[in-house]
């Protein structure tokens, strides 16, 4: 985020490191990251481990799967050069912030959170007050960096509307401090889902590992899960209502190959689902072939990886402490 270039807007991404994504995350997100970072924004990635602390993760699972989101985001192709890309924890404005907003925050409105309701419900035996004040330490990640634009799904709509809330507050509060961040509405990805669900999202938590592709399986399994994929008994391959699993994987071929529906439907006319469901599983693995082999590239280099992160989180506190140090200033702190 060169001086020259700050006119760019900024666009903040952020992913938990708690479990390898899946081709769902891959050809609905991820894939436009890289993109993304070449275009005319400037673009931040972070590794939101402080965030995946609400499920209390094993320490040792926790710290490996930190370097390996990390090196997932660089094998995607996104260039630390050129971008920022840190792992949250080694940002500790981030947490400092998160406190200040907590005092902007009416408990209300953060009791109103959906996705606190569901976790509380789903896992009564761990109801932490991180699990309910995480929105508000997402919308410190966001406000830190002045950030023009967030990548969202339909899951945390209601986290970027609070974060949104809390900002404006503090601004009538305090003066004007942080800028309203905005959704970003950039290249549609595919809307994957369950290859054995298809009425659910492909999600790396469903119990059935057959319904979800991780980016990391080997090819043999890639392979077998799609050939085992819900399909129907017509043997034709269209794209129609009441067809969600024949539906799912034109769309996933689609994302892969470039292809429109209607070209898919001629290319397999007179075929059936076992040509269809080979043509897609050899298309997904080459899809994410190099990904692959850069990240068995990446994991063989930890100097690398270290490094990488450690200048991250140099270039994001940089970044991050002109607003902390704003903020601190507005609400009365006293600083040195």
């Amino acid at each position: 985020m060169e001086n020259t270039a700050e006119k760019k807007k900024i666009v903040l991404s952020a992913i938990q490191p708690t479990g390898t994504p899946t081709l769902g995350n891959y050809l609905g997100a991820l894939k436009n990251w890289k993109d993304m970072s070449e275009g005319e924004y400037n673009c931040l990635y972070a590794v939101a481990d402080l965030h995946s602390l609400t499920v209390r993760p094993e320490p040792a699972d926790l710290r490996r799967r930190t370097l390996e989101m990390y090196a997932i985001l660089l094998a995607l192709g996104i260039d630390p050069e050129k971008n920022i890309v840190f792992i949250q924890s080694h940002v500790p404005q981030h947490a400092q912030l998160s406190w200040l907003l907590s005092c902007c925050t009416q408990f209300g409105e953060a009791a109103r959170m959906t996705q606190f309701k569901d976790k509380s419900e789903k896992h009564p035996e761990n109801v932490n007050v991180g699990l309910f004040t995480y929105p508000i330490l997402m919308a410190a990640d966001i406000l830190l960096y002045q950030t023009d634009f967030v990548p969202i799904g339909e899951d945390q709509k209601q986290h970027l509307e609070i974060a949104r809330d809390i900002a404006e507050r503090f601004n009538t509060v305090y003066g004007n401090t942080f800028k309203l961040p905005e959704p970003f509405i950039g290249k549609i990805g595919a809307r994957v889902k369950s290859l054995q669900d298809p009425s659910q999202k492909m999600s790396k938590s469903d119990p059935n590992p057959k319904g979800y592709i991780s980016m990391l399986d080997d090819d043999n399994i890639i392979v077998k899960k799609i050939k085992s994929a819900v399909t129907d008994s017509e043997a034709k391959v269209r794209y129609a209502e009441g067809k969600d699993g024949i539906n799912n994987l034109m769309g996933i071929y689609s994302c892969c190959t470039g292809k429109t529906y209607d070209e898919i439907e001629k290319e397999f006319d007179g075929k059936g689902y076992g040509d269809f469901k080979s043509a897609v599983a050899e298309a997904v693995v080459e899809e994410l072939r190099p990904f692959k082999t850069e990240f068995n590239r990446l994991m063989g280099d930890k100097a690398y990886l270290t490094e990488c992160a450690k200048n991250g989180a140099e270039k994001a506190s940089y970044f991050a402490q002109r607003t902390l140090s704003k903020a601190m200033k507005k609400t009365g702190l006293f600083q040195l």
